[in-house]
């Protein structure tokens, strides 16, 4: 049986380091030596961080919802820590397909390095990265989102696509850096092409972020510093001790490095490269296209917990349902599955299988023969039959992977926490996710289903199933 997903169109696993692998090196705001670890995770436990020198080792996961500032950098924080400067990080684990992390600090911030995310890449090709046994949870882009800045300046859009993909344009009022372009298509070219991206700074900036505590780490050997505005001689030899360099003649404007830029628009793919490890704290894949307008992590997570609030609310997201595309189960082929008949079959086609889960589609009319008691003057699908319907589409998720599934039958040995959010009702399309929540051992099955209509959850249940041989199969 073919199996389709999300992305890419299979079923895509959880990943995780293949071994943990360790860093050091300095703060860009704090100027602090740090020592980071990077450890392999469990299925399900997302990217989180712990203050190796705090006591009890405090852990924050790394989501949206814990952004707290985004001067110069992304801040997570909670009433025990605060880790800053982990958009790097984050880049470079979504880039390289890790799904769940513990990374171990020592200090508020991450270390800078050169400034990019070659660092982190170059250890996690080190040590690889393993396949898990868990499903990935796809954040399918469906409709165009868009979250854009008090003054206009800035915008992100987030449109549908059937892969991942950014293009992100700046502009600056610079006579040295104006407006600059870079894109991704392919997420394997990060490497080469993205990781390696300096973050940049104005010379007329440092005064202000040297005022404010910042920067006490920053050097010509972690970012790329831009020279636009002349300034008095002695004010920029006071800014080259300030950063450990040389003085240059101030009326020489341009880009002040120790080492050449490593593309024509290094600063653009920083910024691709920044916008990636932001929306990373969405705790998902995401599939869909990024177009950003002068990004910056203010906006960045604005967009990430804009995202990370319609992941609580609907917990998942609704399968993509396409009615012009075949079936990979008719009603013919269903009913060679399944012992039920009219009334009591209640799945109309089955648009997605693979492994552990199941989509099926069940589409209310008012003939529904139920409607006629339940109620006469409000037609409302009764909630035992929706759970049935979960329950029947879950039995063609293990009886399709059985050598002889008609000699078999599935049977409720429990209901778990169902929830009905909303009425079903004649008209409505049910489109029926159901997964297993663990191996099937002994014959047993334990699953989890939801009906969505539209894009909103209608009803959810747990429940076990027993797999048993059929009375006529076993008398032969």
């Amino acid at each position: 049986m073919a199996n389709k997903n999300n992305l890419g169109g299979t079923t895509q696993k959880q990943q995780t380091l293949g071994a943990a692998f360790e860093l050091e090196g300095k703060g860009l705001h704090t100027g602090l030596d740090i020592k980071v670890r990077f450890n392999p995770a469990n299925e399900g436990h997302g990217i989180k961080i712990c203050r190796v020198d705090l006591p009890e080792r405090p852990t924050i996961p790394a989501l949206a919802e814990f952004v707290t500032k985004t001067e110069r950098g992304t801040v997570l924080a909670n009433k025990s820590l605060q880790v800053s400067t982990v958009e790097h990080a984050m880049s470079a684990l979504y880039a390289m397909g890790v799904d769940n992390c513990l990374i171990e600090v020592n200090a508020p911030e991450m270390p800078i390095f050169d400034g990019s995310a070659v660092e982190y890449v170059q250890q996690i090709k080190k040590v690889g990265v393993v396949e898990q046994a868990a499903v990935r949870e796809i954040y399918v882009v469906k409709r165009k989102i868009e979250v854009q800045s008090e003054n206009g300046t800035s915008k992100l859009t987030l449109l549908p696509d059937s892969s991942f993909g950014m293009h992100v344009l700046i502009s600056f009022n610079s006579k040295v850096l104006s407006n600059q372009f870079a894109c991704l298509e392919d997420l394997s070219t990060y490497p080469e092409e993205i990781a390696p991206a300096r973050t940049f700074v104005f010379v007329r900036e440092i005064e202000t972020l040297l005022d404010n505590d910042l920067i006490k780490g920053g050097d010509l050997d972690n970012a790329i510093v831009i020279y636009d505005q002349e300034i008095p001689q002695e004010k920029m030899d006071k800014l080259a001790h300030t950063v450990g360099t040389v003085s240059k003649p101030a009326h020489e404007l341009g880009y002040i490095n120790n080492k050449p830029l490593k593309y024509p628009n290094e600063p653009a793919r920083h910024k691709l490269l920044d916008l990636i490890g932001d929306l990373a704290l969405i705790g998902r894949r995401i599939q869909g296209r990024v177009i950003a307008t002068c990004p910056g992590h203010s906006i960045n997570t604005t967009l990430a917990k804009k995202i990370r609030k319609d992941i609580r609310i609907n917990q998942t997201q609704a399968p993509t349902y396409d009615p012009n595309e075949a079936p990979l189960l008719n009603i013919q082929e269903i009913k060679g599955l399944l012992p039920h008949r009219y009334p009591m079959l209640l799945v109309d086609k089955i648009i997605e299988i693979g492994p552990e889960h199941i989509v099926g589609v069940k589409c209310v009319t008012h003939n529904e023969p139920y409607f006629i008691g339940h109620f006469p003057e409000e037609a409302v699908m009764p909630g035992v039959l929706q759970v049935e319907s979960m329950a029947q589409i879950g039995g063609i998720l293990i009886l399709n992977q059985m050598e002889h599934p008609e000699e078999y039958s599935t049977y409720f040995l429990t209901i778990d926490h169902a929830k009905f959010r909303q009425k079903v009702v004649p008209g409505d399309t049910m489109v029926v996710k159901v997964g297993l929540v663990g191996p099937v051992r002994r014959g047993i099955a334990n699953m989890r289903g939801m009906i969505f209509i539209g894009e909103q959850l209608a009803c959810e249940a747990e429940f076990m199933a027993q797999i048993v041989r059929n009375t006529e199969t076993k008398e032969k």
